[in-house]
């Protein structure tokens, strides 16, 4: 369904989730996508029909205006809540992402649009979500990784240095694979990436990212021209067998293939666990206190990255030892 299908008070919202608030594409879909789920178990419910035993995808949007909208009670959202729980057995993480969703949508038509008066979703609580521990790699693990890519592999600098650059980096996946040569600086020790929201993030390089990328960079133009067929994403850093820019599949190919090689499949361990890993090895083992680390891997919130203060005692038994009075006895 596109933006032309759908009814004024979506659109008008999606626009501003994504023009004003800055919001990926992907985010804004998420958004959108909830909305519409909600707004046909209202319209399936209005009619007198069960949306348990309905193809929701099937509900046309077209009764849905600003009057539909308006009408819609607190008590209908909690009973959305339920049919989200019990007939579609959605988790908690998204029951509270689509409420969160209608909280938006009615915040906006209420204070920004005034297209609305009353806002029945502000009062509602969303869903506890229990922050989950991120799996990561050992050390050991990380360099087993590394060490997993073989070196008479046709592809070996490019997937060596991906490997490196999640590692080491803990950048994204979509950061990753957006990054041009012109965002490279020519020394070789930054680079800049385009994070959430669109926002530019600066990346510092160490020895070993600098290494990988200038091997790659050696031999990508050899390599990307081979055959005499011409690089067709000239300014992408990272380039596919068809000389175009590396799609986020097949980098995530390439990851399960590594783990699996470095006897590490099987564990539900993904290309954003590699993230995880970054961000742990640098507070569990290098040091780097959580405000830095928030920087370098762009988040918005500090509690985001203090998830990873908790996967270790480590630092806590560190921290009482540095206290002055542990030597008094």
């Amino acid at each position: 369904m596109t933006n032309m299908n759908l009814p004024e008070p979506i659109v008008t919202f999606a626009g501003y989730k994504g023009s004003i608030q800055n919001c990926s594409k992907l985010t804004v879909r998420e958004y959108v996508n909830d909305i519409i789920l909600f707004f046909r178990y209202i319209i399936v419910t209005r009619r007198g029909d069960d949306p348990a035993n309905t193809e929701m995808t099937e509900i046309s949007l077209a009764p849905l205006d600003y009057e539909l909208a308006g009408s819609v009670r607190t008590d209908e959202i909690y009973s959305f809540m339920l049919y989200l729980s019990t007939a579609r057995e959605n988790g908690v993480r998204i029951r509270a992402r689509r409420l969160s969703a209608i909280k938006a949508f009615y915040k906006y038509h209420t204070a920004k649009s005034r297209k609305l008066q009353d806002n029945p979703a502000k009062d509602i609580d969303s869903p506890t979500v229990k922050p989950a521990l991120p799996k990561y790699l050992s050390l050991d693990e990380s360099i087993k990784l590394l060490e997993s890519v073989p070196k008479d592999c046709p592809t070996y600098e490019r997937d060596y240095c991906i490997l490196t650059l999640f590692l080491n980096c803990g950048m994204r996946l979509s950061e990753l694979v957006g990054i041009d040569l012109a965002n490279i600086a020519d020394d070789l020790s930054k680079l800049v990436v385009c994070g959430k929201g669109n926002k530019m993030r600066v990346i510092y390089l160490n020895s070993a990212c600098r290494h990988a990328l200038q091997r790659y960079l050696t031999v990508r133009q050899t390599k990307a021209t081979e055959h005499g067929q011409p690089i067709i994403d000239k300014n992408a850093l990272f380039l596919s067998s068809r000389r175009k820019r590396i799609s986020n599949q097949m980098v995530q190919t390439l990851v399960y293939r590594y783990l699996d090689l470095a006897g590490l499949g099987g564990r539900g361990l993904s290309v954003h666990k590699l993230r995880h890993t970054a961000a742990t090895l640098m507070y569990n083992e290098g040091e780097v206190d959580v405000l830095t680390l928030k920087d370098i891997l762009g988040h918005e919130q500090l509690t985001t990255t203090q998830i990873y203060t908790h996967l270790s005692n480590k630092k806590l038994e560190e921290a009482v030892e540095m206290n002055p009075l542990a030597k008094i006895k």
